[in-house]
């Protein structure tokens, strides 16, 4: 009888701890107060819908007068010449302002009509790398496929959709419906030549990217692990791209795939794919094909040089939010549970900048959870379409800072490159490749371990 007693209390014990061990008192919670200031000097404190479109709080008073023209060039909406003000839409386009596809300077949602202007685009290439090892332009339609057209000319093509269902069951019995998408298009003004491949992309936020251009190229580097020397699975790389401005490859730092190397060819890039708006570094219309490369107007570039500065101080010079709730214990636990689960492995929390020409960006120290490298991040994400160094199946670590506040600005939840995730977790179940461990580590948490990794998430 006294062997049965000290059985059954034998067997109490080691349920208490087993269950004990399902819950965060595994997790040393990690004091978050030193990332209170996630953008450094260029911090903001605020919860509104605001929150990603205010200007940096430390801006120098020229910086702030050329900041507050960008905010109004950012938002201005293109129209057909001729007209006295913002002419030179097109003639194809995808959108026409900066604002449509980067709402409240935010992220846009997955459009619910496909042939509607919104922020997504298409991407295209041929097979193969161009003189520069970029993408090669798909002869007659360029890099990007254009859904919209000015009158007297016709969309490049319509795009459409279709999902198939994947199941991810959770260790607690949930389980989560992902849709991944599959993208293709239809009625090409002309036949689209065989082998083109497709890449869909949504519009990220634009909030805090001068910080991000002012990470020493050095220090991105000494994340890397090619090789994967410490055999952790992670094995993070540079992308090096072409500048058409520079006139050399450079370190990539913006896009999905880190396929631009500065926020000046990314906006200008941005204005003649986009918009078909022609400027200074990209001066001859997209897609080479209806238009040949002039819509015959003659006034070319369509876009004035001091617009162009004040549209890259803006987008460089946009504060960042703070986190909140970062006392709370379910967000402090959660905290360490991102580290636990290696997901700080990539999303690296800190990060500092060097010298900058604008002062409110130089030698800041900042949290934007991103390592700025590429990551193979498996089959499920992948679009088998190559961007300079960036493989099919690679991309770019992206910023979670500000990532709890999507909702609030921007009235959705849509996450990932193409917007296929409708929350964080479905964003995280995307995970493969190199984050698969994480991935699998999530779907084991118990569900009070789960609700605090995302209470942290959405603390961001």
């Amino acid at each position: 009888m006294e062997m049965l007693k000290k059985l059954f209390v034998t067997l109490i014990v080691l349920q208490f701890v087993s269950c004990q061990s399902d819950d965060s008192s595994d997790y040393k919670a990690i004091d978050l107060s030193e990332r209170l200031y996630a953008g450094g000097g260029t911090t903001l404190f605020s919860v509104t819908s605001n929150a990603y479109r205010t200007p940096a709080p430390n801006l120098a008073a020229a910086d702030m007068a050329m900041h507050l023209m960008g905010d109004v060039d950012f938002e201005s909406v293109f129209v057909t010449a001729p007209s006295s003000i913002n002419q030179g839409l097109g003639p194809i386009f995808n959108n026409s302002s900066c604002i449509s596809c980067h709402p409240r300077d935010g992220r846009a949602p997955f459009p619910t009509l496909l042939s509607a202007r919104s922020g997504l685009l298409l991407r295209t290439s041929m097979f193969g790398t161009d003189e520069h090892g970029g993408p090669v332009a798909v002869p007659g339609f360029g890099v990007q496929l254009q859904n919209q057209a000015i009158f007297g000319y016709k969309p490049e093509v319509t795009y459409s959709v279709i999902f198939t269902e994947i199941k991810e069951t959770l260790a607690d019995g949930t389980v989560i419906t992902l849709r991944k998408p599959a993208f293709s298009i239809a009625n090409s003004y002309m036949p689209m030549p065989g082998g083109a491949m497709l890449s869909p992309r949504i519009g990220p936020p634009v909030f805090g990217l001068g910080l991000l251009e002012a990470i020493p190229e050095t220090d991105i580097l000494a994340m890397q692990d090619i090789a994967d020397a410490d055999g952790n699975g992670i094995s993070g790389k540079a992308n090096y791209v072409w500048d058409p401005l520079l006139r050399q490859t450079i370190l990539g730092r913006f896009g999905w795939k880190a396929n631009t190397g500065t926020i000046r060819s990314q906006c200008a890039a941005a204005y003649v794919e986009d918009m078909g708006i022609t400027n200074v570094i990209f001066d001859k219309e997209t897609g080479h094909g209806q238009s040949n490369g002039s819509d015959g107007l003659g006034d070319d570039p369509e876009l004035a040089a001091a617009i162009l500065d004040q549209v890259v101080l803006y987008c460089k010079t946009l504060a960042v939010p703070a986190p909140r709730g970062i006392e709370n214990k379910q967000v402090k636990d959660g905290a360490a549970i991102f580290e636990k689960i290696a997901c700080a492995q990539c999303h690296k929390p800190q990060q500092k900048t060097g010298y900058s020409e604008i002062s409110a960006i130089s030698f800041q120290t900042f949290y934007p959870y991103t390592d700025m490298l590429l990551h193979d991040m498996g089959d499920g994400l992948a679009d088998n379409r190559p961007d300079f160094l960036a493989g099919g199946s690679e991309w770019k670590t992206r910023p979670l800072w500000g990532i709890g506040l999507t909702q609030l600005v921007n009235g959705h939840t849509d996450f990932l490159h193409d917007g296929r995730a409708k929350n964080l977790t479905e964003a995280i179940l995307w995970h493969g490749g190199e984050a698969q461990q994480s991935k699998e580590k999530f779907k084991q948490l118990s569900k009070k371990d789960r609700e605090a990794l995302l209470a942290f998430l959405n603390s961001l």
